[in-house]
């Protein structure tokens, strides 16, 4: 499920994705060193991240909850470790809402 704020113009317009099943035991994680794909890290430098580094994770988890799709979050998120770096991403308003939400549900 995708969720949007009501906003109606500028970035806080777009989906937030939140897959249904980003916390389903059975669903494949990346680990070690990713490279993000071009719509998520669109931006210069290209970088790659190593998720077992705590830093570079929270860059990369921000990265991912900003401009990736439903399937970007379900591979790149774990939800134990986006719980755990929670308050230190850099997340616009719009997605820190959306993303509160899902976690009162849960």
């Amino acid at each position: 499920m995708t969720r949007q704020r009501s906003a109606t113009v500028g970035p806080a317009s777009r989906p937030v994705a939140i897959p249904d099943d980003i916390d389903a035991p059975e669903v494949a994680k990346a680990s070690g060193v990713v490279h993000l794909p071009q719509h998520v890290r669109w931006s210069e430098p290209d970088l790659d991240y190593d998720l077992d580094d705590r830093e570079q994770r929270a860059e990369a988890y921000a990265q991912v909850l900003r401009e990736g799709n439903e399937d970007d979050v379900r591979f790149y998120v774990r939800i134990e470790d986006l719980t755990d770096l929670w308050d230190e991403l850099l997340l616009p308003e719009y997605v820190r809402t959306a993303w509160n939400a899902w976690f009162e549900e849960r």
